[in-house]
């Protein structure tokens, strides 16, 4: 039964009460906190940590091709070059909204944090 808990014999009422009440109102305020002021903040953030993982995924896959020889050594200087000067902006855009690179960093809980301590804020 996927939907157990909002089914009347298993919570012993009425199936809408875990969506509706004056409870209900102050725990999505406090989850969801949209602060007009921090929004466009926040929202750097968001987009600043997803290109800093897509950076680190795309520097793993060139040292991984650099150790396989599959570059030559233009394009692997090619390869270097954008992914500093990637990095330079990622940190530009960070000291603009007031954020470090540990900021970009997610904790996914029990599952640790999105990006690896040692690659941030070289």
């Amino acid at each position: 039964m996927p939907f157990a808990w909002a089914t009347p014999s298993r919570r012993g009422g009425d199936p809408m009460e875990s969506t509706t009440g004056p409870g209900r109102d102050s725990a999505v305020a406090q989850r969801l906190s949209v602060d007009p002021d921090t929004v466009e903040r926040d929202l750097i953030k968001l987009v600043l940590t997803i290109v800093e993982l897509l950076r680190q995924l795309m520097e793993r896959t060139a040292v991984h091709r650099v150790d396989q020889g599959d570059l030559d050594a233009d394009e692997e200087e090619r390869i270097g070059m954008t992914l500093m000067i990637l990095h330079e902006r990622i940190e530009e855009l960070c000291e603009r909204y007031g954020l470090s690179m540990d900021d970009l960093n997610l904790d996914l809980g029990p599952l640790g944090s999105l990006l690896p301590r040692d690659s941030l804020g070289r």
